[in-house]
């Protein structure tokens, strides 16, 4: 019973190649299981398309350990602090002020000297 139904599919697959064969005759497409592509186009696939690919997995993978510097980033005491509360803000501009004017004072002693040199 099950040789018969076999013996359909056998047929079947017959026909497929042979129409396959047709068509890669007809219209110069290569029979299946064939490349379509000649060896230097697989080439250059593998350039532009693979080899990127490959590239941004192996760098993009496990960063930390691969490209890690000691002490790049500065540590939290290290950097600035941005005042949130009135009175640290209030106290931050005096601080500038005070250093704007410290700076201004030490300019015009330079002026002075300046101008008689000339």
């Amino acid at each position: 019973m099950g040789g018969s139904n076999l013996e359909v599919f056998k047929v079947g697959s017959t026909i497929y190649c042979q129409q396959q064969q047709l068509n890669s005759a007809v219209w110069n497409v290569p029979p299946p299981g064939t490349s379509p592509q000649p060896p230097g186009l697989r080439l250059t696939w593998t350039r532009y398309i693979m080899f990127p690919i490959a590239v941004m997995y192996y760098f993009g993978t496990n960063l930390d350990n691969r490209f890690h510097v000691a002490g790049f980033w500065p540590n939290e005491n290290q950097t600035h602090k941005i005042p949130h509360e009135r009175d640290e803000i209030k106290n931050e501009l005096q601080r500038l002020q005070r250093k704007r004017l410290e700076k201004r004072a030490a300019r015009m002693e330079l002026e002075p000297l300046e101008n008689k040199e000339e």
